[in-house]
């Protein structure tokens, strides 16, 4: 085989970000050598970080007018992935705008950070764009081991390290589902291209088992219920810019790799597998939605109403329709937006004391808005997105998702997601009463001054959660292009 001969294009922006990653490696040690000031260098490391990230969002925007085309066989490289591509480029940027003045708090490990975190991207790229079982398999552990270890990067706080090994052993025993699940199927069809899979599956017990493995894995990645144990104390632990960007992350590649998957579940019958999903949905956005009622911190609210965040979502697959996974889609942009501004909102209501537990609770939000009105009129709007609370981009997103499980005969799962956007709003708007409406405690503070990078990331977040709202008709119409070709 001739590597001239391979079309490089198609994985161009997936390059660019490992290529990022080994500069960043190597800027570091450059910076170490000429003695640059440990801070400076990590600024500039993050510089290098957010190029590299904007060209390949270039590239992939470039892309989008270009036809489908794929790397011998493994991966695709259409506007699905596109899109894909999109969402994960632009939570990562806003994490590392987050990070540009938080990482220096408890770590002079730059490189180290923002190279795993471009190694995460490049992973969850790869996941969403694969159609090969091992492909798949291998670029879900790059993106894994990545974020494992960003979990556990305080090594200062024992909950850190804590929330860094229940993700491991977690995340490991969900891997293992997925590689008996691609054992299973390649037993039966003899190949691992998703393509041969769906040709040869003979439909019998080695197919649905395979498939049922697959779906429990892809569960615990996207934290639905009863396989989301981790997420609470992994997102409370972890670094805040990492829980921001871990939560839209992982929960983009991982859906959009089980539809590709899915699309090779012909054999299945479709109310075998939609079945399956509803019920993962239901379960998912009801335990979600009443955990967090009780939680008294705002990292773990995120955290239980991101677990409910994932059984919307679910919705766009269950439907199983061209409108089901372009509203999935829509929502995924939403909700990068909104969720991680929320977490950027919450990184600057965290203690000064790296000894402590890095946590924001209710009690430091309390009288935010006398204190510092700005930041909390931002919180509010995010509170209110994630709520579903019109015209922001949270309401227009279910909404989306709604209407395509009712047009697809979904009716009973629809006023299920409706009851539990019901309920969620009672904790959204919790944290908006105790900003706006409780007198401050004068023994919490914001964390000032507020860095200008994190500034930058809380408006970028506002103008997405508003003006995706505003525009949401032309922006959902613009996402059909993406899944018009696509037939479950």
């Amino acid at each position: 085989m001739n590597l001239s001969s391979l079309n490089w294009n198609s994985l161009l922006p997936e390059l660019v970000i490992v290529a990022t990653s080994l500069i960043v490696l190597i800027t570091a040690v450059v910076g170490k050598v000429s003695r640059v000031d440990r801070i400076a260098r990590g600024h500039a490391l993050a510089v290098v970080t957010l190029i590299g990230l904007l060209i390949a969002a270039g590239l992939t925007i470039m892309q989008l007018s270009q036809p489908a085309s794929d790397f011998m066989g493994m991966v695709q490289s259409d506007a699905l992935s596109h899109y894909l591509n999109l969402v994960i480029l632009l939570a990562a940027a806003l994490a590392v705008l987050l990070a540009w003045d938080y990482l220096g708090r408890f770590t002079y490990s730059f490189s180290e950070f923002y190279s795993l975190l471009l190694l995460a991207v490049a992973g969850m790229m790869f996941l969403g764009k694969s159609t090969e079982l091992i492909t798949l398999f291998v670029s879900l552990e790059i993106l894994s081991i990545s974020l494992y270890i960003l979990t556990g990067f305080n090594r200062h706080q024992l909950a850190s390290a804590e929330a860094s090994l229940k993700y491991f052993l977690l995340g490991a025993f969900a891997s293992g589902f997925i590689v008996y699940g691609a054992a299973l199927l390649y037993g039966d069809t003899g190949s691992t291209w998703f393509s041969d899979i769906a040709a040869n599956a003979s439909g019998g017990f080695l197919t649905l088992a395979g498939f049922a493995l697959l779906l429990v894995g892809f569960a615990f990645k996207i934290a639905a219920v009863p396989f989301h144990m981790w997420t609470p104390d992994a997102y409370q632990g972890a670094p805040t810019p990492v829980t921001a960007f871990m939560s839209v992350g992982t929960k983009a590649a991982a859906l959009v790799a089980l539809f590709r998957v899915l699309q090779s579940a012909v054999s299945a019958p479709y109310e075998t597998w939609a079945w399956a999903l509803a019920i993962l949905s239901l379960l998912t956005m009801t335990v979600g939605n009443v955990a967090a009622l009780r939680q008294t911190s705002i990292k773990r609210l995120l955290a239980y109403s991101s677990i409910a965040q994932a059984g919307y979502m679910l919705i766009g697959l269950v439907a199983g329709t061209v409108l089901g996974l372009q509203a999935m889609l829509f929502y995924l942009f939403a909700y990068a937006f909104m969720n991680i501004g929320a977490f950027a909102c919450a990184s600057l209501l965290e203690s000064d004391d790296w000894s402590e537990l890095q946590d924001a609770s209710m009690a430091n939000a309390r009288g935010l808005f006398s204190r510092q009105p700005l930041l909390a009129t931002a919180l509010a709007i995010f509170m209110f997105s994630l709520a579903g609370i019109p015209p922001l981009a949270g309401f227009f997103g279910k909404l989306y998702l709604f209407d395509a499980a009712i047009d697809a005969g979904w009716l009973w799962l629809a006023l299920v997601a409706v009851i539990n956007s019901v309920i969620s709003a009672y904790y959204y708007m919790r944290v908006v009463v105790v900003m706006f409406m409780e007198a401050p405690d004068e023994s919490t503070r914001v964390r000032l001054p507020i860095p200008d990078s994190a500034i930058l990331a809380i408006v970028i977040a506002v103008l997405g959660a508003l003006l995706l709202g505003i525009l949401a008709g032309p922006s959902f119409a613009s996402l059909g292009q993406a899944v018009v070709a696509w037939r479950f």
